[in-house]
């Protein structure tokens, strides 16, 4: 008997068909204006533009204007790519343009239906920002997708690292601005430490449609975007500890996998505080206990956690002695991106490599907390659904599921688990062999760096050719996914397979048509789309008798959807495909997350050497384990989230309140209501309320006056005025307070007072609120342990950070008030001394710079090298010593530099 739920599916269709057909009367719409748009000019197109934005102007809703604008959209799109979109994909641009997240399998199109929302949405006049996981993506789509916008009078920006500013600038003053997550998060964190309005680059936050929402809203959620400055250097301590670590046994610790952790047992902290006193790091009265010990504690368990928990080529890879991390769920490399508290410091101490100072945070925001700044947002992914939950209860987004342009052909094969790795891998070269002999492409994917290189190794033995796609090849990514769908390819990937740029079967015909494009700009793109098509239609029919791609999986991730990811690439567009996992009990998941129930029934079984076990139960009992592990790492998103808010609110009064200042072209009001609080915070501790007048401390307050204001007034003989009370003292200070002000500004000139107290103010609260991020990341550490005494960390967090917050805010009224009462401009003596002092500054630098780089400059450099000056440095190849004498290759040394 079917159940009430699965009736009312049969009837009424899920929710996600119903939403599906609300659609259908806008496609229609849209089709039906095809050939009104078809039989406009190319200037035709452009008009359209300018009406659509003339009649918003006037007041007309963009969702009324959806049907032309698309329709407007897809017509450029055929003239510049030689592409129109399917209604697939103009449902799918729909559903972005409605605030949603459209699910759509690899190869159905994502980066041209981004192009439908953003035209319409960007006939505002706002902006629109499309966000996409790396540069190479953002450069790539802004350059592809630009000819479309282009067509229709739009503006198109790319974003980028290092960019020069006048640049970004006017990348994101463009109608669609490409950009990847992190440069956004940043440049919004850069804006709101600039002093100038004209230097900031965003315009706000309008609309964003993300690619890969997945990856950039739930995977990179855990990890905060954070500008930092150096703090003080401590390398000695960390290459001290790092010695001490291979001494500990295994009894000294406990590792805790799932949560990533270290901890001492009572035996290791022993055996730790007698090492430590005995290497001289911990003074002999000094026990591991006591309040002073806490930095080491911290930089041993730091230590430990570098040497026990973090891999090489798996967590990070060493490339020109820098520790550069790996994401884990793309495997690409995190140039740039440093693991926090010091650990970062610990691995770099492991590997040998030079120790980069400690990072006080300067500003920081989580991408969850960005990605809400903007007033709507979409996303596109192949694999969202497993994670609906968590994208609608923190960014409200729905997700949609949009139906394939061609039924799905791909045969997913249940998953084979063998008794361990070494089984597994010979049953995975073997199954390779097989397919590989008859011609079909396989994707290998894996879930490290050092797994996808010994399957290398293993292939090379096994003479089999193939292509390797990890970190270390990160260049070549887009050519490596490109040719695999090549008759005979074998590509391993580590967890990436084919982001942004499609498989395709017998090679990838939008590269070919890109480059050839590129090559010749003036190129009809329908006449060399066909062409190329033809060249490839040979060797796809062959892939296709072969069996097309075959993704071969020898791991399952923690997460579902980097499986779905991998298995997604093959079976594009109705081709057919086959998938398969193979793993072992060996597995990481299966070792630390499988159920003990598994292991029973499997042990029961009586697996012999070689032999798999195939079973749907397994796969049910996996999907259990990955389904516990995503729910664990939302509730960890989800508390992380919490505590952020608390700042977050604190993080946007300041941001705003340094946006109001350096829009106001007059702060002397702000400036004098923070001075009169001041004054009254002084009167009241002084004098306070309800006393008599021989309880009131006046002497201290003539000397806090003096301190706070620069100002020396005859506060003692007011107080013995008959009838005097603390408001009278009060109103006379400010009055002595604003006289003094308007001294300094007739003295300054008005116009250089105006911007002294610009400057005073951006620059005080700038280093306020540095130093109440560095406070509120300590009270984070310690906050945790309330819950011992049954209070909720998360209740005393938001308690002692809002009156952190306060004492902020009444010390920057103090600060600035200060700042401003001392100032006065330099007598020309003073101006004279100054100048002299610089110019002597400057003249021991050049002293000094030349005498380094005759230091560094060896006896046995060749005749006539000038370390300042390449053109002495004759023409050495890449490999052949260096011309300054050090012994190193070119490539090594001053090659590195030119």
């Amino acid at each position: 008997m079917l159940g009430i739920g699965t009736v009312a599916k049969k009837i009424f269709g899920t929710p996600n068909d119903r939403k599906i057909k609300a659609t259908r009367p806008l496609i229609e719409q849209i089709n039906a204006l095809e050939p009104e748009f078809e039989a406009l000019t190319d200037d035709g197109l452009i008009e359209k533009t300018q009406e659509f934005k003339k009649r918003v102007a006037d007041g007309e809703s963009i969702d009324a204007l959806l049907p032309e604008a698309f329709a407007n959209c897809r017509e450029a799109a055929r003239r510049a790519l030689g592409l129109r979109a399917f209604d697939v994909q103009l449902m799918g641009g729909i559903f972005l343009h409605q605030g949603n997240i459209s699910e759509m399998k690899t190869g159905e199109g994502k980066t041209l239906v981004a192009t439908l929302p953003s035209y319409l949405n960007a006939l505002s006049g706002k902006g629109v920002h499309v966000v996409t996981v790396n540069d190479y993506l953002a450069k790539r789509d802004a350059e592809w997708m630009g000819k479309v916008f282009t067509a229709l009078g739009m503006t198109t920006g790319v974003v980028y690292p290092q960019q020069p500013e006048s640049e970004k600038q006017g990348a994101y003053a463009a109608d669609v601005t490409y950009a990847t997550n992190n440069e956004l998060g940043f440049d919004y964190l850069r804006d709101n430490m600039k002093a100038n309005l004209e230097e900031m680059s965003q315009r706000g936050h309008n609309f964003a449609v993300v690619d890969e929402v997945d990856s950039i809203l739930i995977d990179e959620a855990r990890t905060p975007l954070i500008i930092s400055g150096p703090a003080q250097d401590r390398s000695d301590l960390y290459v001290a500890i790092d010695k001490l670590i291979p001494r500990l046994k295994d009894e000294h610790y406990k590792i805790e996998e799932k949560t990533r952790s270290v901890t001492f047992t009572d035996e290791g902290n022993d055996f730790l505080e007698n090492l430590l006193q005995f290497e001289g790091i911990l003074p002999k009265e000094q026990s591991l206990y006591d309040p002073e010990s806490t930095t080491i504690v911290h930089h041993v368990n730091q230590g430990l956690r570098a040497h026990k928990i973090f891999s090489k080529d798996k967590d990070y890879i060493v490339r020109d002695n820098e520790v550069v991390l790996i994401d884990e769920f793309t495997g690409r490399m995190m140039a740039g991106r440093r693991l926090s508290e010091g650990l970062h410091q610990a691995i770099e101490a492991k590997e040998g490599c030079q120790i980069q100072p400690e990072n006080v945070t300067m500003a920081q925001v989580t991408f969850q907390n960005y990605f809400r700044l903007y007033n709507k947002l979409a996303g596109m992914t192949g694999t969202a659904s497993t994670e609906a939950e968590e994208f609608s209860e923190i960014y409200g987004l729905g997700v949609v599921e949009v139906p394939t342009n061609m039924p799905i052909a791909r045969v997913d094969r249940d998953d084979a688990v063998y008794r361990n790795a070494e089984d597994k891998f010979k049953a995975v070269i073997d199954s390779i062999q097989k397919a590989h002999e008859k011609g079909q492409p396989i994707l290998v994917g894996t879930t490290s760096i050092e797994k996808s290189e010994m399957l290398s190794q293993l292939l090379t033995d096994a003479k089999v050719k193939h292509n390797v796609l990890n970190a270390r090849q990160h260049e070549k990514e887009a050519q490596i996914v490109a040719d695999a769908g090549k008759l005979n390819a074998v590509t391993i990937a580590t967890n990436m397979a084919g982001r942004g740029t499609d498989i395709q079967l017998g090679g990838n015909v939008e590269m070919k048509v890109l480059e050839a494009l590129t090559a010749d700009p003036e190129a009809d793109p329908e006449a060399l789309r066909a062409r190329i098509e033809a060249e490839h239609a040979d060797e796809k029919q062959k892939v296709l008798e072969a069996g097309g791609l075959f993704v071969l999986a020898t791991e399952r991730h923690e997460s579902r959807r980097i499986d779905n990811q991998l298995r997604g690439r093959s079976g594009r567009q109705g081709d057919p495909g086959k998938s398969a996992f193979f793993l072992s009990l060996d597995d990481d998941l299966m070792r630390i997350f499988g159920s003990e129930r598994l292991e029973k029934v499997l042990s029961g079984l009586g697996m012999k050497e070689g032999e798999a076990i195939i079973h749907p139960w397994v796969n049910k009992s996996l999907e259990r384990a990955q389904a516990k592990v995503e729910g664990r790492n939302f509730d960890i998103r989800k508390q992380l989230l919490k505590f952020d808010d608390v700042m977050n609110e604190q993080r946007k009064v300041i941001f705003k309140q340094r946006l109001d200042i350096m829009r106001a072209s007059d702060l002397s009001g702000i400036v004098r209501d923070m001075r009169n609080e001041v004054i009254d915070d002084l009167v009241d501790a002084h004098m306070p309320p309800k006393t008599y007048a021989d309880q009131w401390d006046m002497e201290g307050l003539k000397t806090a006056i003096a301190e706070q204001l620069n100002l020396d007034l005859p506060v003692l003989e007011w107080a013995d005025e008959e009838g005097v009370d603390d408001e009278d003292i009060a109103e006379r200070l400010e009055t002595a307070a604003d006289e003094m002000m308007a001294q300094k500004a007739s003295q300054f000139g008005p116009e250089n007072m105006r911007m002294i107290e610009k400057q005073i103010l951006l620059q005080t609260i700038d280093g306020k609120w540095r130093e109440h991020l560095l406070t509120l990341e300590h009270l984070r550490s310690v906050v945790g342990f309330r819950g011992y005494a049954q209070r909720d960390p998360l209740n005393e967090y938001k308690n002692e950070a809002f009156q952190l917050f306060e004492t902020m805010l009444d010390s920057l009224r103090q600060d600035v008030s200060q700042k401003l009462g001392q100032i006065r401009p330099m007598t020309e003596e003073e101006q004279q001394a100054m100048l002299a002092q610089v110019e002597e500054q400057r003249a021991e630098m050049e002293q000094a710079t030349a005498q380094a780089m005759a230091d560094e400059t060896p006896a046995n450099a060749a005749a006539g090298f000038v370390e300042s000056d390449p053109t002495t440095w004759g023409n050495p190849g890449r490999n052949e010593t260096c011309p300054c004498g050090s012994g190193k290759k070119f490539k090594h040394c001053h090659g590195r530099l030119a």
